[in-house]
């Protein structure tokens, strides 16, 4: 039988498998405080676990960890990390200091299914998505006890490396330990997931009610070129999605976050602007404008900088919350779409589940 990481596992799960090892539940608290408080690396660690239960636990469990295989700082302060997977597998996170805010950009597969143009981890496709405990771990590294306090983050946001709601499982519980008492306690108001439009996800994601921020990569105002930049809309076309987006469960003044990546001569034309004030009337809803950020292969090019600006001013002049978010990054890759890891031969690849 494989070994299981513990932190895959949520406390009810720990509690199970102390009660079938005839030991008392109350223990996984205990255990839980030394995988998430504590940070242990090993069972032996757990110094207030009985001995003999460290040991019979070694043989079915262990802590697993993401190895650092390069650590980048660009000169605006935004840090890249390429952890190591145990299998050899690569993903990147990256934290952002902007201001008062320290984001913390977080990656839940290895590659990416969707095919997005602009995007360049989508283009070696999807190798695998990650366990909770590599998505938890990424957090972890940079909440290490100790760590300097202009290292810490403030914020979370699902926006690294692939998709997370093609993660389902995996995303969903990675939330629950990050928000959880037992876990690391971190409020979801403080965690934001994003999602290319996987609408029958979303529907599920919302029934989770885990009460995280959603954001929504939307990029386009008619499906014809939101399906030739994201062909993901095939399957799930704008009205559907936004409709969608209307359904959603949303807590109390709380807003769904629509992003939209400015591609010159694209979709940043006065008709977009237009359209997507009617797309989004009557949703709770702010607008992140992303000028795009060019990467190798890609036909696109990046907004004039009075197009952005316009733009903004229009959606703002029409009522809408509108903001343009600055490329953090750009020098080593940092930046949005430009996260990749070494490409897979096509046998190993994985095809996106709907």
């Amino acid at each position: 039988m494989p070994s299981t990481d513990l932190r895959d596992l949520q406390l009810q799960d720990i509690a199970d498998l102390l009660e079938s090892e005839g030991e008392p539940r109350f223990r996984a608290k205990q255990m839980c405080q030394w995988l998430y408080q504590h940070q242990a690396s090993n069972l032996e660690q757990m110094t207030n676990v009985p001995e003999g239960l460290r040991q019979r636990l070694q043989a079915m469990c262990h802590i697993g960890a993401l190895t650092v295989l390069r650590h980048q700082t660009s000169d605006d302060g935004t840090e890249k990390i390429l952890f190591g997977l145990a299998d050899g597998n690569q993903v990147e996170t990256v934290l952002i200091p902007a201001e008062e805010r320290r984001t913390l950009c977080v990656s839940t597969q290895v590659g990416c299914a969707i095919g997005c143009r602009f995007c360049l981890t989508t283009q070696g496709g999807l190798v695998r998505s990650l366990r909770p405990s590599e998505i938890v771990s990424q957090v972890l590294y940079f909440q290490t006890p100790g760590k300097a306090p202009d290292r810490a983050f403030t914020n979370i946001v699902f926006m690294g490396m692939g998709e997370p709601l093609d993660n389902f499982q995996g995303t969903v519980q990675a939330i629950r330990i990050l928000t959880a008492e037992w876990g690391l306690g971190i409020s979801p108001r403080r965690i934001t997931v994003s999602t290319s439009g996987l609408v029958r996800r979303l529907e599920a994601f919302g029934r989770e009610d885990l009460k995280v921020n959603l954001a929504i990569s939307l990029n386009a105002t008619t499906d014809a070129v939101r399906t030739e930049i994201m062909p993901i809309n095939k399957a799930y076309p704008i009205d559907r999605l936004l409709q969608a987006c209307r359904e959603f469960p949303l807590p109390a003044r709380r807003r769904i976050t629509f992003e939209y990546v400015m591609l010159r001569d694209v979709n940043d034309t006065p008709e977009d602007a237009a359209r997507l004030v009617r797309l989004l009337h009557g949703i709770r809803s702010k607008v992140n404008l992303l000028p795009f950020n060019e990467i190798p292969g890609s036909p696109y090019r990046r907004p004039l900088d009075e197009t952005v600006t316009w733009f903004q001013e229009y959606l703002l002049q029409h009522g809408l919350a509108a903001f343009v978010r600055q490329s953090r990054g750009r020098d080593i890759s940092a930046a949005c779409g430009q996260l990749r890891y070494e490409s897979r031969p096509e046998s190993e690849l994985t095809p996106l589940l709907t």
